[in-house]
């Protein structure tokens, strides 16, 4: 293994240590909050943009992950991997910045009252990520925000409420990453490489997804959870998940 290899991955094992060290309570009362809306019939929806938006897709339907989390994915807000072209780079970041867009995003789900709301954001700070969040707190929605309070809190927010996600969100979940990310230096280069905040995120929302399922079988009840189909057992993981989509159906049905 070369030496920025090791770093790399020192760095970040030291940080979800970090994280696994001092984010427990957090990451326990994100859950409750998880649970009670899918103990309730309700669901508990996840966002977030650019990268921010792979820890969203991930809590449902991994492997693993329970029904009643409900991504919100926004193409335009995800698909920047051409960079040129159409759904590139710039327009991305365009977008991204631009306040009322979320406020239609959220315009187009029917939220209940009594579900949850789980945002991912590095930064927290950005346009469409707030107006998420307020949107949420209008509609009296609980709101988790898994970001970074040492980048966020040396940047303002670029939103017009003036606050950023760590200081909207009833329960807030540090990923302690700092700010710029990226923390290994090579040689003479002014530019850091080797982010961390993606894996962070997504650790931290499956252990998110892990507590909450511990909080549904403690309440006596069965979690509907995911399971791999590639396996020797694909036709009783399809049964299984099958069973899941019906039952993330029948929440939406009832709206």
């Amino acid at each position: 293994m070369s030496d920025i290899v090791g770093r790399y991955f020192g760095s970040l094992t030291e940080r979800l240590q970090k994280v696994a060290d001092t984010q427990g309570a957090a990451i326990a009362q994100a859950a409750e909050i998880c649970a009670e809306s899918i103990l309730n019939d309700k669901l508990v929806f996840t966002f977030g943009t650019g990268h921010g938006s792979f820890a969203a897709m991930e809590m449902f339907p991994r492997t693993g992950t329970v029904t009643g989390f409900r991504p919100i994915v926004e193409s335009s807000m995800i698909s920047f991997h051409r960079v040129l072209g159409d759904g590139g780079a710039r327009q991305y970041r365009f977008i991204h910045g631009r306040e009322g867009y979320g406020t239609a995003i959220l315009a187009s789900h029917q939220l209940d009252q009594g579900d949850a709301m789980l945002i991912f954001s590095h930064s927290g700070l950005n346009a469409v990520t707030l107006d998420i969040a307020v949107g949420a707190k209008e509609r009296g929605m609980k709101l988790i925000g898994v970001t970074s309070v040492p980048h966020s809190s040396s940047t303002p927010s670029r939103h017009s409420c003036g606050k950023r996600l760590f200081e909207l969100a009833d329960v807030v979940v540090d990923t302690g990453v700092p700010k710029g990310d990226a923390g290994i230096t090579v040689g003479d280069s002014e530019h850091r490489v080797g982010a961390t905040s993606t894996s962070i995120a997504i650790a931290v929302g499956q252990a998110i997804n892990a507590a909450t399922a511990e909080l549904i079988v403690k309440a006596g009840r069965e979690p509907y959870i995911m399971v791999s189909p590639n396996t020797t057992e694909k036709a009783a993981a399809d049964v299984q998940n099958d069973r899941n989509y019906a039952e993330l159906w029948r929440r939406l049905k009832m709206r």
